[in-house]
């Protein structure tokens, strides 16, 4: 699912910067916000559900191995201040967007 995601978004915003990864990260940082926020508020949330839904699936959506490489590729091309903006954005966004998901989890409480 992230090999087709990112194939998409980068065919879509060309491959200067590593947006695929970026909205990959953000997504499964919402994703991953929800899961733990409703796995808490909600009553007979499964705990081995939740493990599988956040560990494996926005685990594996979620590739930091990605993040990490792309970072150092910018500054091997020469970018250290696109690679800089990329780590640093991709972190700020990614705790807001988790925030976020809780919050969203929170409004959709009964």
């Amino acid at each position: 699912m992230r090999f087709v995601v990112a194939t998409l978004v980068a065919q879509r915003f060309g491959p200067g910067f590593p947006i695929g990864t970026f909205a990959i990260n953000l997504a499964g940082s919402f994703a991953i916000g929800l899961i733990a926020e409703l796995a808490v508020t909600r009553a007979g949330f499964d705990p081995a559900v939740r493990t599988f839904l956040a560990v494996g699936v926005c685990g594996g959506f979620t590739t930091f191995s990605s993040f990490a490489l792309e970072t150092l590729n910018l500054i091997r091309d020469g970018s250290p201040g696109l690679a800089a903006g990329y780590a640093l954005g991709s972190v700020t966004l990614g705790v807001a967007a988790t925030i976020a998901g809780i919050a969203a989890a929170r409004l959709a409480a009964p």
